[in-house]
């Protein structure tokens, strides 16, 4: 009896645990865009102001596929 009390505490921990670990990847994948965007408009920035020519792409072509 101790047993399968037991097993069926570990079974919905476990269980709780994966249901609320979905929305851990949206914001960490959300925060790592963001910081790539900023990082990419400090870079245009610096080099604006270094005189050096900067080309931003924001066209898309046959070949690029949207994720």
């Amino acid at each position: 009896m101790k047993f399968a009390q037991i097993s069926a505490f570990t079974a919905a921990l476990a269980l709780s645990s994966l249901a609320m670990a979905e929305g851990g990847g949206d914001r960490t994948f959300e925060k790592m865009m963001a910081a790539s965007d900023r990082s990419v408009e400090l870079f245009v920035d610096k080099e604006k102001a270094t005189g050096n020519p900067v080309v931003v792409n924001e066209k898309k072509d046959d070949k690029t596929q949207d994720l």
